[in-house]
């Protein structure tokens, strides 16, 4: 029986690691294309290209972005239940409301572009908003068919999906970017940045129709099965579709409020990052430009670590899901501990790192643009509450209690915009201001779900496992990644060289110490692909 539950538990987690591979993979890409688009367009180009993707990330949540988890935790709960009909009817109600709000939202962001493109004060965004359009609509139907596979509990679709999303993303970001570059050159400029930055999102349109042939393809494959599935099933209620619009929006609309006030985050920054700048001193381009290191390096880079963090709720999510549904009190707890525990034994060491060698990262990735490594060294700390908060979200909407997470999100972002006011304001800390909010954001959202977490199920967490030994094994990563680097920079007088070595120590330290002091155990390595080599490994160098 212990066995059994071990295999319970762990096979979400597998499934996580499949979809936070394929994530971290396509972060990879991000990174190598936005290097070039960075060099190619600079700091100004970034707060452009910014300012329409912020408001098209803004628009696409309230359009689809609550759609998978709903979609998944719907799914899930009847497929335990072994009612396949009503789990394919939810999948079909939910594809007439996603395709629904995708178009109103195109609509409203093409019709609109060039108010809301002056209400952020970066006019210049407007071509990157029109360009952005049609994504919306795309990207609504691709949530639908995602959420439908990890309904299912298999991320493949979706993990190959974002892979493949990513890959036209990438080459048709810097390609059209290249392209459009030379296009109506302003006089008195050498390129156009606002164009070339509308190149750059014209790209994502691409990829995620790329990532919606996919999974379109994956769902054809399997649908005769799930047809024949859905006909043979005995289940005691048909629900109507038109039932299962309203339970989908239901179960969505607290998920897309609680997103959508993180993303008004990033709209926050975007309309008061600027103007307090310009009012404090600092001429229009000096303020886009801090701006454009904020949002192109300070946001990429601390959102990489938590992609696996992301990775691991999207899985938990049904998971706990069916459990809370078959009554599975064990299994709930001990998903909610095995969740928490890999989220922060991720998220602690890649925060320490990145406020470690925050500057030696920036000038590896944008040598021409090199600015911003000091937005790594103090806001690094925010990957851990960023983190919790996707973890608790992820288990919070797993056991039904959908609206904390809500609360949480309205209290962090309340936090951000008092600390805005205040931090930015003042001439030596400037746009670290928007940094620290950040941080402030995320603490008081994170601390607020756990605690609700605590309350609403009785859980106590594992401080120590989960918290005080990845410290612990990232304070002894810290030193040997300091030492490292600037040993191998004296003997290389090579930057990049130095740090991608200091990380690779920094990585080898980190799980070395861990092992030691048990911070990760047997049990963890087995819930993981490839986890009976890597025992057998530790095995013999006596590290379990």
């Amino acid at each position: 029986m212990a066995a059994k539950a071990k295999k319970k538990g762990g096979s979400f987690v597998k499934q996580a690691a499949i979809l936070a591979a394929a994530s971290l993979f396509v972060r990879f890409l991000g990174f190598i294309y936005r290097w070039p688009l960075t060099n190619m367009i600079g700091d100004e180009g970034n707060a452009i290209y910014a300012g329409g993707y912020y408001i098209y990330t803004f628009l696409l949540i309230l359009s689809s972005a609550g759609l998978p988890a709903a979609i998944s935790k719907l799914v899930s709960e009847r497929i335990a239940l072994k009612q396949y009909r009503n789990a394919h009817r939810v999948f079909q109600a939910a594809l007439v409301i996603s395709t629904s709000l995708g178009v109103f939202f195109a609509l409203v962001m093409g019709l609109g572009a060039h108010q809301l493109a002056n209400v952020i004060g970066i006019p210049d965004s407007y071509y990157s908003l029109l360009t952005l359009c049609p994504t919306l609509v795309i990207v609504a139907i691709m949530s639908v068919f995602r959420g439908y596979f990890q309904g299912m509990r298999t991320m493949v679709p979706t993990a190959i999906s974002q892979v493949v999303e990513q890959v036209f993303n990438a080459f048709f970001s810097v390609y059209l970017a290249w392209v459009f570059m030379s296009i109506n050159i302003p006089e008195g400029m050498k390129k156009n940045i606002p164009l070339a930055s509308a190149g750059g999102t014209m790209g994502t349109g691409v990829g995620a129709l790329a990532g919606l042939v996919v999974v379109v393809f994956a769902y054809c494959l399997i649908r005769p099965y799930l047809l024949w599935r859905a006909e043979r099933c005995k289940q005691p209620y048909e629900e109507s579709k038109r039932e299962l619009i309203g339970r989908v929006l239901q179960t969505a609309w607290p998920i897309i409020a609680g997103t959508a006030v993180f993303s008004i985050t990033n709209l926050i920054d975007m309309s008061m990052v600027v103007n307090i700048l310009q009012k404090t001193g600092f001429s229009e381009v000096d303020a886009k430009a801090l701006y454009g290191q904020l949002s192109g390096k300070y946001v990429t880079l601390t959102t990489l670590p938590v992609t696996i963090s992301t990775a691991i709720a999207t899985a938990a999510l049904p998971s706990i899901a069916a459990s809370v549904k078959l009554k599975e009190k064990k299994q709930v707890r001990r998903k909610m501990a095995l969740t928490y525990r890999i989220s922060m034994i991720i998220s602690v060491p890649a925060a320490v790192g990145i406020s470690v060698l925050g500057p030696q990262i920036i000038h590896m990735l944008f040598p021409s643009a090199s600015d911003g490594g000091t937005l790594l060294t103090v806001g690094g700390v925010s990957i851990i509450f960023l983190a919790l908060c996707q973890t608790s979200t992820g288990i919070l909407q797993g056991i039904g209690h959908i609206k904390v997470p809500v609360v949480g999100a309205i209290l962090g972002a309340i936090t951000k915009v008092i600390l805005n006011m205040v931090l930015i304001r003042i001439p030596s800390i400037n746009v670290l201001g928007a940094v620290l909010s950040t941080t402030g954001c995320y603490l008081v959202a994170g601390v607020f779900d756990v605690i609700m977490l605590s309350r609403l199920t009785g859980t106590k967490f594992d401080i120590m496992g989960s918290f005080l030994k990845p410290i612990i094994g990232s304070a002894a990563m810290a030193a040997a990644t300091l030492g490292s680097y600037h040993v191998f920079y004296q003997l290389l007088q090579s930057n990049t060289i130095a740090t991608l070595l200091a990380i690779c120590i920094a990585v080898a330290v980190y799980g070395l110490v861990m092992l030691l002091i048990k911070g990760i155990v047997e049990e963890d390595l087995q819930t993981v692909p490839g986890g009976g080599k890597l025992i057998r490994v530790c095995r013999r160098l006596h590290l379990l």
